[in-house]
């Protein structure tokens, strides 16, 4: 995954900074910068600004932008008021995930923003369902850009931009599937605050990590460089972001997903699939698996005994007696918890099943 080209991130230049291993999933931001550690204890204890600019984005406005991407995807979107976000599923016809996106309904807009090199893809799907319809997906990548503030100060550093306080993000619990009824609420499973920022761009709400607050900004790139001291906020790098990511059970496309994962076992109903909607492509296996309410993997958070010193790669595998049942997805080592992953396990592995992953004993959180 490749950062999108010729749009090197200048908060790359600043003191401390270390390049993110340029064949992993953030390749084109920093992943720290002198101390992770302290990174993460500022993210989650006060407030950092994250560099996530290596995300791509796409722009589509256009008359029937809602109501496309409502047949398109698994999200209410047709009737989504102006300056809000929500989650976006777009699923192959056996329902397993193809692409993520987050997204904003502002400006007469709405905006896509998806895993690194991942926007060419999400274009090239969305243009070739375009038809007659009045759309006109564009990728903005080149001039606009992700970063996050996260921390329980967040809000009180945004406030710093001179926009309004930004409420918290809802995610509904998965209600029961009723196909077939006709009786659609008008309103996405999430909806995610969002508010203009002064210089063009927004500010959009994302659910918390634990006690930490996660406030997307994407504005334009020109406005990287002085961020930092406009939000008068130190800033932190991916490891960080990654490791609270992680301890929340946060999955992210394309790490902690593979070819087959549908979205109960991502743990994405909540917060990207209304089960109240169709017909869109895939949701005849996302009503059948919901409706028999057992999905064949789960992804759960997995704790690492920590004898060695390399975390495992995306894709090793997760054994129980020698027999694989089950993948690691993201790793990352946290302050408090140690060394922890994300994995994608078999569903009739038992909660307290001795793993192993790699040369490291492994136990799934108990905390569901």
């Amino acid at each position: 995954m490749n950062a999108p080209t010729d749009t090197a991130s200048p908060l790359l230049r600043l003191s401390g900074a270390v390049a993110a291993d340029p064949s992993g999933p953030d390749d084109g931001v920093a992943a720290q910068y002198g101390d992770p550690m302290r990174e993460q204890r500022t993210l989650a204890e006060t407030v950092g600004l994250v560099d996530r600019s290596n995300r791509g984005i796409l722009q589509v406005p256009g008359a029937d932008r809602l109501s496309w991407l409502h047949t398109l995807g698994s999200q209410h979107l047709e009737r989504v008021a102006e300056s809000t976000g929500s989650e976006l599923l777009l699923l192959s016809p056996h329902g397993h995930i193809e692409h993520h996106a987050v997204l904003a309904e502002f400006d007469q807009a709405v905006w896509l923003d998806t895993e690194p090199g991942r926007a060419a893809a999400l274009l090239e799907f969305l243009t070739s369902m375009r038809f007659l319809l009045r759309v006109e997906p564009t990728d903005v990548s080149a001039g606009y850009a992700v970063v996050s503030l996260v921390g329980p100060d967040a809000p009180a550093a945004l406030a710093r931009l001179g926009v309004p306080e930004l409420g918290p993000a809802r995610v509904a619990a998965v209600p029961p599937a009723q196909f077939a009824t006709g009786a659609v609420p008008p309103a996405p499973t999430s909806a995610y605050p969002v508010v203009g920022l002064p210089g063009g761009g927004f500010a959009r709400r994302m659910p918390d990590f634990g006690d930490a607050a996660v406030i997307d900004l994407v504005l334009p790139r020109p406005a990287l460089a002085e961020l930092p001291d406009r939000l008068a906020v130190p800033v932190a790098g991916s490891w960080a972001y990654e490791a609270l990511r992680v301890a929340a059970r946060r999955p992210r496309f394309g790490l902690d997903t593979d070819h087959r994962t549908i979205p109960a076992e991502g743990g994405l109903l909540a917060s990207a699939v209304h089960l109240d909607k169709g017909c869109y492509r895939g949701q005849e296996t996302v009503a059948r698996v919901h409706n028999l309410g057992r999905p064949p993997r789960r992804t759960v958070l997995l704790h690492l005994d920590g004898i060695g010193e390399q975390l495992p790669e995306p894709g090793t595998p997760v054994l129980r007696d020698g027999r694989q049942v089950g993948v690691v997805g993201s790793a990352a080592r946290h302050y408090e918890l140690g060394p922890v992953t994300l994995a994608l396990v078999k569903q009739n592995v038992p909660a307290d099943a001795t793993l192993q992953v790699g040369d490291a004993n492994a136990a799934i959180d108990p905390d569901l």
